[in-house]
């Protein structure tokens, strides 16, 4: 009987070790999958990444926009016909703040578009900025961008200042969204919070799936 009494504990000690094992592997699992998910929200400052051009040539965010009064991040599609609605319109806005010192950062997350498709879409419709690949759609999650073409302005010191459409027409625009909030930013002032964020109109970034992200409308 007292082996048995014995026996008995070791084996609750046992299990109770178990338990505490597994539930601390669950929390560091939980942790883990909130940091991937987490987005960047407004007036919050961007973190670096690096992601690679059509040529294999890798761009780091920070480098890009350094000593830059304001950055845009365009998420662009190439099989997008509102995207390419707007590829004319992206140039002129491009040669406009040229002078002024704004860099402009293409992101293609569109899981079924290759890096030649890119390049040649690119060279078609003058872009003449960095248009990066983004793979496993981790920018794209990062911003919380679910649209192309949608635009995410940052300021000197990178932080979010506005995001979403570009305008609020893909034929005849009236409001000229993103070139309104560049012009506050670069001149230092602040965006009113009923502008800091628009709801971009376009097709879907196509995925890759992933289980941890929230894609509520």
């Amino acid at each position: 009987m007292h082996s048995l009494n014995c026996f008995a504990r070791f084996f609750t000690k046992q299990s109770l070790v178990v338990l505490i094992i597994v539930l601390v592997i669950s929390a560091i699992e939980v942790g883990f999958t909130k940091e991937k998910a987490k987005k960047v929200e407004l007036d919050a400052r961007v973190k670096d990444f690096t992601l690679k051009d059509a040529e294999g040539t890798p761009h780091e965010l920070y480098a890009l926009s350094e000593e830059k009064p304001a950055t845009v991040v365009l998420f662009l599609a190439t099989q997008c016909p509102i995207a390419t609605d707007y590829a004319e319109r992206i140039v002129a806005l491009v040669k406009a703040y040229d002078e002024k010192g704004v860099q402009f950062v293409g992101i293609n997350s569109n899981k079924q578009e290759k890096v030649k498709e890119i390049r040649e879409y690119s060279e078609a419709h003058g872009f003449e900025f960095p248009v990066l690949k983004d793979p496993e759609n981790k920018i794209a999650d990062y911003f919380g961008a679910r649209r192309t073409p949608e635009v995410f302005l940052l300021d000197a010191e990178r932080v979010l200042r506005y995001a979403g459409a570009f305008d609020n027409s893909p034929k005849a625009p009236t409001k000229h969204y993103l070139r309104d909030a560049l012009d506050l930013v670069i001149t230092g002032k602040d965006i009113p919070k009923s502008s800091k964020k628009t709801r971009a109109v376009g097709c879907t970034i196509k995925r890759v799936r992933k289980t941890d992200v929230d894609r509520t409308p």
